[in-house]
């Protein structure tokens, strides 16, 4: 059985976290004193995959995901349990990629031979940086001292290693973020996802710029930071092969995340958890309820999405293009002829001709220009 676009992967939310970081808007809550909240949920995610592996049929396993919170934080026998009910229930590889995110605290790492042994085949550290004072801006819960010990530790059980890492921190240089990207070049990643740090509305971060606390690097900046990380990393044999994340050869890419990023389905349990499934020829967008005890409710009742969307066929393309265009690879032609879009004129044409967008092969990829500015690119494209 062979991967085709509805095969499915595999994303697990686990909301837990020891500490909120104040530039986070994802769907968490804090982790002390819920240890028997945690038992119930792990239940219910094992009855969630099992109802939506009846809903989709036999269809093949492209990938596993532990994203969070703090997947780090789970017991690797909740892992376990996971994983080998997921190969159960769907036909699956036994190099199957499975992902999880993890911090890198001295706690944490205690568990790495723990998780490798569930079944954990590629490990996301979310560094983040190797300033401690900057780790305290971002109010991360280790030293850069526990992260160079929890990324030594993690190579010699994982076979597959990513990094996080964050830069257009106030008062960063590019002589700083140089440094932090050599580091992790001379540490082993083949893979490392550089972010940009971004001010979302409803976190304390957002809270704090609004008041004046602070104030980002300004564009000329972040667009340094941008290219010096395009540089490193480039003259180092890593390809961006998506927006924010570089990688060391093909078989360094993330299965996971260009699966999703092709528009490839996937099915989403656990608080908060988004999916994208194939139903009766529909691609079917659907949230899971946010707050714990009402997932678990939810999955207890048959019911544990808050939203379950059909997509129009417009809706669908919009969304591969979306996807699609953040890559490398970019988008097959025919998606955007599905939007009444040609190369031979209209918006598409005049990106083409304003070098935002190349065609190559029958695909459209974002260019160098383009790359660093695709959001405007997109509302181009798109609106």
């Amino acid at each position: 059985m062979t991967d085709t676009p509805d095969s499915p992967a595999l994303y697990v939310h686990w909301p837990y976290c020891a500490r909120i970081c104040p530039y986070c808007d994802f769907n968490v809550v804090r982790a002390r004193g819920r240890e028997g909240e945690m038992a119930g949920l792990v239940a219910a995610l094992l009855d969630d995959l099992e109802a939506q592996a009846a809903l989709v049929g036999p269809r093949r396993l492209v990938s596993i995901f532990f994203g969070g919170g703090t997947p780090s934080l789970m017991a690797p026998e909740a892992v376990a349990a996971v994983v080998d009910r997921a190969r159960a229930l769907f036909p699956a590889s036994n190099d199957l990629e499975v992902t999880l995110e993890a911090n890198p605290t001295d706690a944490e790492a205690q568990r790495f031979a723990g998780l490798a042994a569930a079944g954990v085949t590629r490990l996301s550290l979310g560094v983040q940086s190797l300033d401690d004072a900057a780790l305290k801006f971002l109010g991360r819960n280790h030293s850069g001292a526990e992260a160079r010990r929890a990324v030594a530790l993690a190579a010699r059980h994982f076979e597959r290693l990513s990094i996080d890492l964050i830069y257009a921190r106030p008062g960063q240089t590019v002589s700083d973020w140089t440094g932090e990207l050599v580091w992790a070049l001379e540490s082993g990643f083949e893979h490392i996802s550089p972010y940009q740090l971004t001010i979302e509305p409803g976190t304390a971060f957002g809270r704090a710029v609004a008041r004046g606390v602070w104030t980002p690097p300004d564009e000329d900046l972040a667009a340094d930071l941008y290219e010096a990380t395009q540089s490193v990393l480039g003259q180092a044999g890593f390809e961006a092969y998506e927006v924010s994340n570089h990688a060391r050869g093909v078989a360094a890419r993330s299965v996971h995340n260009l699966h999703v990023w092709r528009g490839g389905d996937y099915l989403g349990i656990g608080p908060g958890a988004h999916g994208r499934l194939t139903l009766d020829g529909v691609r079917t967008a659907t949230v899971a309820h946010r707050g714990v005890a009402d997932y678990v409710a939810g999955v207890g009742a048959g019911t544990p999405w808050a939203e379950q969307t059909a997509l129009s066929p417009v809706e669908a393309a919009e969304e591969k293009v979306l996807l699609g265009l953040r890559t490398v690879e970019g988008v097959p032609l025919a998606v955007l002829a599905e939007l009444q879009m040609s190369p031979a004129g209209g918006r598409l044409a005049d990106l083409i001709a304003d070098d935002f967008l190349t065609l190559s092969d029958g695909r459209v990829a974002a260019t160098a220009r383009g790359r660093p500015v695709l959001d405007g690119v997109l509302k181009a494209l798109l609106t």
